[in-house]
Formats: C-alpha cells, structure tokens, sequence
C-alpha cells in the first residue's frame, strides 16, 4: 500500500522534476541537501533509499554541473561529506515550492491533526526497519 501510495502522489510531481532538468534520484538529492550541513555519501545514500555506488556517481556528475560540492571528512579522512551549492539550491529552489504546494494539494481534505499524525506514522515506519 505504500508504495501504491508513493507511486499515486509521486507520479504528478515527477513530470514536474523532469521539465526542470533533474531525474527523480537527482532531485532526492538534492532536496535532501538544500535542508541541512554537509552529510556522508553513506547518511545521503540511506536519506534517499538508494545504493551507493548508485549516489556516489551521482553526486560526482551533480559535483561536475557545480551543484554540489564533495570533499573529505575532517573526522574521517574514510568518508566524502557533500554538500549543496549556491548554484545548487537556485536549481532546486522553485522545485522545493512547487513539492509543498503539491504536497498541500495532496492532504487538503485531511486535518492539520491528521497530516501531524499521518507524518509522524510514516516517521515512524521509516526509522523502524
């Protein structure tokens, strides 16, 4: 049912992130990285339910396009930290907009209480596996 669910709320949404130049995975991304610090190749990999070589390549080519930048992590010489760019968020910036209008649209015949809980829930089921 949650993936019906994903399906049914992403698919209009996904047309948009396409006619703006981004894959769904690139837009995962980079929506992850507007909101917060540098974080690890392997703390992205897991906020977007992707492999990671699958990410790592991608945040090398988005790197390459000057979205994102990578760079070692000073407490773990190991690990990559990425981070978003200026030029990065002007890219993703009209598409975080337009996902909390779309997502507004989604849960308008639900109460404020009922999206509060129905976030919460989906927290919840996320964190549990």
């Amino acid at each position: 049912m949650l993936g019906q669910a994903n399906h049914s709320l992403f698919k209009d949404f996904d047309n948009i992130v396409r006619e703006a130049g981004l894959g769904s995975l690139e837009w995962r991304v980079m929506a992850v990285l507007d909101s917060q610090a540098p974080i690890s190749v392997g703390q992205l990999t897991q906020d977007v339910l992707s492999l990671q070589p699958t990410v790592t390549k991608l945040v090398q080519r988005l790197a390459a396009q000057g979205w994102v930048t990578l760079r070692d992590d000073p407490a773990d010489q190991r690990r990559t930290l990425v981070a978003i760019t200026p030029a990065g968020q002007k890219k993703v910036a009209p598409l975080i907009v337009q996902a909390r209008a779309h997502e507004a649209t989604v849960v308008a015949g639900l109460s404020t209480a009922e999206v509060r809980r129905l976030k919460e829930q989906l927290r919840r089921l996320a964190h549990s596996g």
